[in-house]
């Protein structure tokens, strides 16, 4: 008769709905679509005002009557708790550039080049309506895609979808991001303080060493990271968020303790366990303890430093930063003249940018790859997933949301740039959705 755990109330009512919930894929996407929901509808309420106010508050320090850091909590949240989900989006680079699907050539040319056409061709368009003066700065608002909202909509349709499809727009988003964070370098950061970035690189630059001579501490690169590579950059004028992608770079990607190692000792260990002496109660032995012990080290050391931050931060970010983050910039007030707003030259520019330019971009260098024998639809795939992907990726939202802030100081063009953001995001994903489900009904028949 097999030996069943035994589940406590809590865990049976509470904590393992909740984990099961958590463990969905679908369940970011739903966590962030409800945040938005909700930003908007308190935007549109009674609370108007207290809403908007309450990202105007100050926080920073105060020394010899000094303010310093002295910034809003609407920066604080985009330039601080964003910096971490930047951080994330590097350690997946990093995974990714190592062992995953942009590790080469053959794999990474087709998402990186569609990437690529995804980015040039909806910032080409956005300019055509938006060709000189301030509203011209938001060219770069289109050019992203929300690997969350894209992926979630993927997996809604579950089984269906073959799996190289999800593989293929995860490496797409993640190759789409790199450039999006190389845009914001290059042509969305402030004046620069060269004093004050060069101490934030030579703080990467330790750490950077530090990964080569060995140093395994992911507290170690937490506290020189913020406290070095961060704030450093963030004074610097230098977007903070890059810094969190750099940083993300030095965190060692080599196991202490290869896998045949980890399955040979895992054995003794299990072997040692099994003849330890029980005290026949409910608590363990100290011989039983200390194999336990030496089990969970044994683990730590099999994974790498990487992949244990990435598994740790994944569902912070997606169910507390990115939540926040939309409930924080997602808040638009529509008004009488919203049908004026939404057909102003920014909201044209970016809805045109996301929807027609990333499917011209993606779906088009991408054919013409093919075509030119230069790369392979990944196995599983038809054309049709591509048409569905390319317009799953006009899904901007996050990250296009992010540049608007970046991009924009103008009020009128901040709210103009949102409505054309949530008009494409929402077009996009339902057209994709349902072109990828009717895709797979037609391969099923």
């Amino acid at each position: 008769m097999k030996e069943q755990i035994k589940t406590s109330p809590v865990e049976k009512w509470i904590t393992n709905p909740v984990n099961n919930f958590i463990s969905k894929s679908t369940t970011g996407g739903i966590v962030l679509f409800a945040s938005t929901v909700l930003a908007i509808l308190i935007a549109n309420s009674p609370w108007s005002n207290a809403y908007h106010h309450l990202w105007e508050h100050k926080i920073g320090f105060l020394f010899d009557s000094k303010p310093y850091l002295s910034n809003s909590l609407h920066e604080w949240i985009n330039d601080g708790l964003m910096a971490i989900f930047f951080f994330v989006v590097g350690l997946e680079l990093k995974r990714e550039i190592i062992g995953g699907e942009l590790s080469s050539i053959k794999k990474a040319i087709l998402p990186i080049f569609g990437a690529f056409g995804g980015m040039i061709f909806p910032a080409l368009i956005y300019i055509l309506f938006n060709n000189s003066g301030e509203a011209n700065a938001g060219w770069g608002i289109p050019m992203a895609t929300d690997i969350g909202f894209a992926l979630g909509v993927l997996f809604l349709l579950g089984s269906k979808i073959p799996t190289s499809l999800k593989v293929f727009l995860t490496a797409l988003a993640i190759a789409d991001d790199l450039g999006a964070v190389l845009v914001i370098a290059f042509f969305y950061t402030s004046d620069i303080s060269i004093v004050n970035l060069a101490i934030g690189c030579s703080f990467l630059l330790f750490l950077f060493i530090a990964n080569k001579i060995g140093v395994r501490s992911t507290t170690f690169y937490a506290i020189i990271g913020v406290g070095g590579v961060w704030l450093f950059f963030l004074m610097s004028g230098v977007h903070a968020t890059i810094a969190a992608v750099l940083l993300a770079f030095t965190i060692p990607a080599n196991a202490k303790v290869n896998e045949s190692l980890f399955i040979n000792k895992m054995k003794l260990f299990l072997e040692r366990f099994k003849q330890a002496i029980p005290n026949q109660n409910r608590t363990l032995t100290s011989e039983q303890q200390e194999i336990l012990e030496e089990i969970r080290e044994k683990t730590k050391h099999t994974m790498t430093p990487l992949q244990r931050l990435e598994h740790r931060l994944h569902p912070i970010v997606t169910f507390i930063i990115l939540p926040i983050f939309a409930f924080a910039n997602a808040g638009v007030t529509f008004s009488n003249d919203f049908l004026n707003q939404a057909s102003s030259p920014v909201a044209i520019g970016i809805i045109f940018g996301l929807i027609f330019g990333k499917f011209i971009g993606i779906f088009g260098v991408s054919t013409l790859l093919m075509k030119l024998k230069l790369a392979d639809l990944p196995s599983g795939m038809t054309y049709q997933h591509l048409i569905g992907v390319a317009l799953l990726a006009s899904i901007g939202f996050t990250m296009s949301l992010f540049v608007t802030n970046l991009a924009f100081e103008n009020e009128i063009f901040i709210l103009e740039a949102k409505i054309g953001i949530f008009i494409a995001s929402f077009i996009g994903g339902i057209v994709g959705f349902l072109i990828l489900n009717k895709t797979n009904t037609i391969n099923n028949d």
